[in-house]
Order: structure tokens, then C-alpha cells, then sequence
């Protein structure tokens, strides 16, 4: 009987330390698996990075190249109508200069 109950329970061991194997095993499979997708992750987050950093450099010079080309645009119509002023202002004082 005491036979019996111990090849009962060194079978269940065996079983047992097999169950406990096949888990880390699956434990170790996964851990694999998870620094995997963390390497994926990495690299497409700097594939990510470095596509924002490319289309921020590419947009700071269209922006000024738009930016200048505003300003200049102004100066050009500021000047313009600066010398409108002077145009008419210098009319006026023909007028009043004429007319005393």
C-alpha cells in the first residue's frame, strides 16, 4: 500500500515539475515575444521621431521663405503708399503755396 502511495505521488511530482517546465517555458517565450515588440516599438517610435523632426525643419523654411516674402511684399506697399503721401503732400503745398 505504502508502494502504491509513493509511486502515486512521485508520478504526480513528475507531473508536476513537467506542468512547471512547459510554464516557464511559455513564461520565456513570452518575455521574448515582449522585448520584441518593445524593439518594434522603439524604432518605429524613431522612425516617428525623425519623420516629425524632418517635416518641422521642412515647414521652418517654407514658413520663412512665406515669412520674407510677406515682408518684403509689405515694404514694398508701405514705400508705395509713403510715397503717395509725399506726392500729395507736396501737391498741397504747391496748391497753398499758389494760392497766397
Amino acid at each position: 500500500m505504502w508502494r502504491k502511495l509513493l509511486i502515486a505521488s512521485s508520478t504526480k511530482a513528475s507531473c508536476l515539475c513537467g506542468e512547471i517546465v512547459a510554464l516557464r517555458e511559455a513564461r520565456g517565450a513570452m518575455m521574448r515575444g515582449l522585448a520584441r515588440a518593445h524593439m518594434n516599438r522603439s524604432q518605429s517610435v524613431l522612425q516617428f521621431c525623425a519623420h516629425t523632426h524632418s517635416a518641422r525643419a521642412d515647414m521652418a523654411k517654407r514658413t520663412k521663405t512665406e515669412r520674407l516674402a510677406f515682408l518684403r511684399n509689405l515694404k514694398r506697399a508701405a514705400n508705395a503708399q509713403r510715397r503717395e503721401m509725399q506726392k500729395d503732400l507736396a501737391g498741397a503745398r504747391r496748391a497753398w503755396a499758389g494760392a497766397s
